[in-house]
């Protein structure tokens, strides 16, 4: 595995990332498992095993994986209309007329939904500090017209955190409760959800810089256009807020990789084979995506011209990550799972590290 060792290495030596883990699964056996870096690089802490993060995005796949499997036991339905569930979501279009917003459409990010709303600074998305609710938090974004209607366009968004809402709601508790029931139980999740396990192994955060500096609370880490997401690590411990189906839980590497292998063997008893197959699939048709060569099925991102997507991956893919510093892949055809997780935002999920990574990855085992 030289060329995991060198991209690893050398973005901890610039300094670029400052701590990392990368587990690859290869036709079910774990071919490698390593950290690079510090823990805590100013306490000169290094890299544990299995340390726990703070998920960002990553969160999404588990719990769009939980409306899948509360669709298999008949709980919802893809085509259930949103407000059947959240009578007070009921966003309108841009002229004012009602909309109608389906699971489907939450699961895939053609809602009409944004992840920015300027016009109202009380509305947070995940990351942000908060004490607000689910529904004191979403009906104001219910109350800003949809970007487009229903079906017709992409853009990533807060859909998850109101599909978290919907399932609470649908469920009869909160959020984790319903996650943990149909996902993280079945599948021994045990280290992943809305709490952290074990906080003495909660990887620090820090946010890009050079070097990476440790992140504030809050910080805004800015990205190419010097705009960005604003973290607030402490959120994780916040009981008063909102649980973010889009951005709230914690995890480990050794927890994520079990649950997407679970994912391409079937489903792992959680999911029916036939859902997991809807999911790794295009469900947004020819509706435009920005990223060239992937479409987006329930889960993430779907390889469907590796070339023009400059991917090593094969078609049919599933890929995405987390801002705080993950990066995640599911190759089915050559039998391949990635698990990229690092304490560095944002560079871990969406700069040159993880795309490098992947490359050696696909060189090392494939």
């Amino acid at each position: 595995m030289s060329n995991v060792e060198a991209v690893m290495d050398a973005a901890i030596e610039k300094q670029s990332i400052v701590g990392a883990e990368l587990v690859v699964v290869r036709h079910g056996d774990i071919v490698c498992r390593r950290t690079a870096g510090w823990f805590d690089r100013e306490a000169g802490v290094p890299m544990i095993d299995n340390a726990i993060y703070r998920l960002a995005s990553v969160t999404k796949p588990i719990v769009a994986a939980t409306a899948l499997a509360m669709v298999d036991k008949d709980l919802i339905g893809l085509d259930d209309p949103v407000s059947r569930h959240l009578p007070w979501f009921a966003p309108r279009g841009a002229d004012g007329q009602p909309a109608e917003i389906t699971i489907h459409h939450l699961l895939t990010h053609t809602a009409g939904l944004a992840y920015t709303y300027p016009d109202d600074p009380e509305i947070t998305t995940g990351l942000g500090r908060t004490d607000k609710s689910l529904e004191e938090n979403f009906s104001r974004v219910a109350q800003q017209p949809l970007l487009y209607a229903p079906g017709t366009a992409w853009l990533y968004s807060v859909a998850i955190d109101v599909l978290g809402a919907v399932l609470a709601e649908v469920h009869g508790g909160t959020l984790e409760e319903a996650v943990r029931t149909h996902i993280t139980g079945p599948l021994g999740m045990n280290e992943t959800g809305f709490f952290v396990a074990d906080t003495s192994r909660l990887a620090k955060p820090y946010a890009d810089g050079t070097p990476a500096m440790p992140m504030g609370d809050p910080q805004m880490v800015p990205n190419e256009t010097g705009t960005g997401p604003t973290f607030s690590p402490s959120r994780i411990f916040n009981e008063n807020a909102f649980q973010s189906g889009g951005a709230g839980m914690a995890g480990t590497p050794g927890d994520i990789a079990r649950f997407l292998e679970a994912l391409r063997n079937g489903g792992g008893g959680a999911i029916h084979k036939d859902s997991v197959a809807l999911a790794f699939s295009n469900r947004i048709g020819k509706v435009h995506r920005e990223d060239a060569g992937q479409r987006f099925g329930y889960l993430g991102a779907v390889i469907e011209d590796p070339a023009a997507a400059n991917s090593p991956s094969a078609v049919g893919t599933v890929n995405w990550g987390g801002v705080y510093g993950h990066s995640w892949l599911v190759d089915p055809a050559n039998g391949l799972t990635i698990v990229s997780m690092s304490n560095t935002a944002l560079e871990g999920c969406t700069g040159r590290y993880p795309k490098d990574l992947i490359r050696a990855v696909y060189a090392d085992f494939t």
